[in-house]
């Protein structure tokens, strides 16, 4: 009998038959998709003209823009890898997979109205009490001026606490652009010529017979002198 548990990456899993089963209630995403479906987007949705091929619906590149770089998440390479690895990501893309050029593009695009929803998404969230949405702050600490003493937040201080959200929302927008602009690999992609597993079963037995074979050659030479 086996010491260890078996390994089968070869048996099929059926995961639960809607990508809402994926989750816990209580997650992030969840809370993304939510408030994305409350935000007016008219002025993104009407600038599409209709042609050609279907586009992915504006409320699923958001949500993947916003959860992502809610979550440090920023390069829209990574977010599109991350709709297939992570069940966070492939929630909010609705088990479809914008490519980096449609991510990219749509942020370039609209990225004024996008940093406004963004903020949108923001005080919302600071609306229902949250202290953090993903990596952001929304308790206002960066905030020099006093709060109110007020439960309810002063005209002032909301006007600065929405300031502080813009400038964030534009630091992360900035730090996207610049992830794009490099786009460098990161070691989480293999190149094309060994992606199919024959190929690289074959790769890997070759570069493991030329690692063999200079290790025998340097124990050789190590017995001759």
């Amino acid at each position: 009998m086996s010491r260890f548990i078996p390994v089968d990456r070869q048996t099929d899993y059926l995961l639960p038959p809607s990508v809402d089963e994926w989750l816990p209630d209580g997650h992030l995403a969840r809370f993304v998709v939510d408030v994305v479906e409350q935000l007016d987007l008219s002025a993104l949705t009407r600038r599409y003209a209709g042609r050609g091929h279907k586009a992915h619906h504006p409320a699923v590149l958001l949500s993947l823009l916003v959860y992502g770089y809610a979550t440090g998440v920023v390069s829209s390479r990574k977010i599109e890898r991350a709709t297939y690895d992570s069940v966070a990501f492939r929630y909010l893309a609705a088990n479809t997979h914008p490519d980096h050029d449609t991510l990219a593009t749509f942020r370039r695009r609209f990225l004024p109205e996008l940093e406004q929803l963004f903020v949108q998404v923001l005080l919302l969230a600071r609306e229902m009490k949250l202290l953090k949405l993903g990596t952001i702050a929304l308790d206002g600490t960066k905030l020099k001026a006093n709060a109110s003493k007020h439960k309810a937040l002063s005209y002032g201080h909301a006007k600065k606490l929405e300031a502080q959200f813009r400038a964030e929302v534009k630091a992360l927008t900035e730090r996207a652009e610049s992830a794009d602009r490099e786009d460098a690999a990161d070691g989480m992609d293999i190149p094309a010529e060994i992606a199919r597993r024959d190929a690289r079963l074959a790769a890997i037995a070759e570069a493991k017979a030329k690692i063999e074979a200079r290790a025998e050659e340097r124990d050789a030479a190590e017995h001759a002198a």
